[in-house]
């Protein structure tokens, strides 16, 4: 029997380009902000931003490998949703940092 994979390794594929890509952006202007403040805290956060992206570009190429294999395991890790959910919150504390930054050097 030949298993057929659909599209759920490309949509998956996806996602994790897309996360990764909301994550670079944040540390793209995480480390503009930082380089502008002179701020070491600033600057560090965007350079942890920087790696996380790597990460999420290197985990979702292995796990659209694994969709598309032969005994494909479709439910991911809970280290893998656990690791997401706190760079998602990761992100969002770096953008609401960003911000703050921003409201308190026009001040």
């Amino acid at each position: 029997m030949i298993r057929d994979p659909g599209l759920q390794a490309e949509r998956t594929g996806l996602a994790w380009t897309r996360t990764a890509l909301a994550v670079f952006a944040n540390a793209l202007l995480s480390l503009r902000m930082g380089w502008e403040s002179e701020s070491a805290g600033m600057t560090a956060l965007a350079i942890a931003l920087l790696v996380a992206c790597a990460l999420l570009v290197a985990h979702g190429a292995w796990r659209r490998r694994v969709l598309l294999g032969v005994q494909p395991q479709i439910a991911p890790s809970e280290r893998a949703i656990a690791a997401t959910a706190l760079l998602a919150f990761a992100t969002s504390a770096a953008g609401l940092a960003s911000l703050l930054v921003a409201v308190g050097a026009n001040r």
